[in-house]
């Protein structure tokens, strides 16, 4: 344990998989990979028990699948498989970093990645382990926003924190409209009903009923996990 002070025992952390992908168009960024997985090293030294949710957009995405008429269920089977090789990518990096990490599938593919047991997981936490949580919740039409607030109750997880391109939620896309307004707190219902996009319905109400709180943060910004844990930073709220 170092000097460093935090609320939270045990987090979860949701990225997208464009998050991955630095400056590139598709797949996967190798020096964006590693950053990431030094920032959640340093969560990690903290002493936070860290478990990880990453989506798939960067290599497959169901809904734009289906969308170019592909069947929605097989589409989504091919999401769940690219949230798995970008899970293996930052159980990867972070192992370079001698950080145990275990890939923990919905889909069992024991030759690359453990099956989902809740169990298991929880003991990989309580020896300091990252888990990174990937293939979704198994099922199509659940998105990876989903899978993330389901495992993070399934875990007992203290919040979620969802690492995106902005420093918290506004009320319109600040990249667009400079007059945009940064919430600093918001409720659950408010997130519903002014369609903020957050993560989708099912999560925000999953999260919800359980009053798990969801914290939003740039993940751009170097050293921002850590210090929003640290109750340092600009990030949203996302609570009772």
């Amino acid at each position: 344990m170092t000097d460093d002070r935090t609320t939270y025992g045990r987090v979860m952390l949701k990225i997208s998989g464009e998050a991955l992908m630095g400056d590139t168009a598709f797949g996967l960024h190798p020096p964006t990979v590693q950053r990431i997985a030094r920032e959640v090293k340093s969560v990690h030294d903290m002493g936070v028990e860290i478990c990880m949710v990453i989506g798939g957009g960067n290599i497959f995405r169901g809904l734009q699948g289906s969308a170019q008429g592909m069947e929605r269920t097989t589409a989504d089977y091919m999401g769940m498989l690219a949230t798995v090789m970008n899970a293996l990518a930052m159980q990867s990096a972070l192992e370079e970093l001698k950080i145990h990490t275990r890939v923990i599938s919905a889909i069992p593919m024991d030759q690359v990645c453990e099956p989902y047991i809740r169990r298991r997981a929880v003991r990989h936490l309580e020896k300091k382990r990252v888990c990174i949580f990937a293939a979704g919740t198994g099922n199509p039409y659940f998105t990876t926003d989903t899978a993330a607030t389901l495992r993070a109750n399934e875990m007992s997880c203290e919040a979620i924190f969802k690492g995106t391109k902005v420093d918290g939620v506004y009320d319109k896309d600040p990249k667009k409209h400079p007059d945009a307004k940064r919430y600093a707190r918001i409720s659950y219902d408010e997130v519903l009903q002014k369609h903020l996009g957050v993560m989708d319905a099912s999560a925000i109400a999953l999260a919800r009923d359980n009053h798990l709180p969801i914290i939003v943060f740039s993940l751009d910004d170097t050293g921002g996990f850590k210090g929003i844990l640290a109750g340092e930073g600009t990030s949203t709220i996302v609570h009772d």
